[in-house]
């Protein structure tokens, strides 16, 4: 493997200097990105009904944002989350909670009130594995 020199000559110290700043400021600084998994924020709160598609199991959840569809399982823990990947119209986070749990999940946005999850991990010492459809409801109870 061969590494390639870029010529600097002519280039003043202090230019040089001042791009690799410039350039390590943009790679680590969020300036030219989004805010992380702002695909959830395009989903609309309120009650969620989130049903499993290879039975008739359901769970409704109040949500004041579409992040808490990543932690199905583990509603309420405070998880450490680690995005895998976060498009425009998907994210992928794994999340380890302090409990023991952990998981990993997918959402895909379909429409401000309707979004796919998959979603593995343990809970409670038990495996779980599911893929979900959910949807909004309506106004969260009082």
């Amino acid at each position: 493997m061969s590494s390639r020199l870029i010529p600097l000559r002519g280039l003043g110290r202090p230019t040089v200097l001042s791009a690799i700043a410039v350039a390590a400021f943009a790679a680590t600084s969020g300036v030219a990105q989004g805010p992380a998994l702002a695909m959830l924020d395009r989903l609309e709160p309120g009650l969620w009904e989130v049903r499993a598609r290879d039975d008739a199991d359901t769970v409704q959840l109040c949500v004041n944002n579409g992040r808490k569809l990543i932690q199905v399982r583990h509603r309420g823990e405070a998880c450490r989350r680690f995005v895998i990947d976060d498009a425009p119209n998907m994210v992928t986070v794994q999340y380890t909670c302090p409990a023991g749990g952990y998981g990993h999940t997918r959402v895909r946005f379909e429409n401000p009130r309707l979004a796919q999850l998959e979603t593995q991990g343990i809970d409670n010492g038990l495996p779980f594995n599911f893929v979900a459809e959910a949807r909004r409801l309506g106004p969260c109870p009082r």
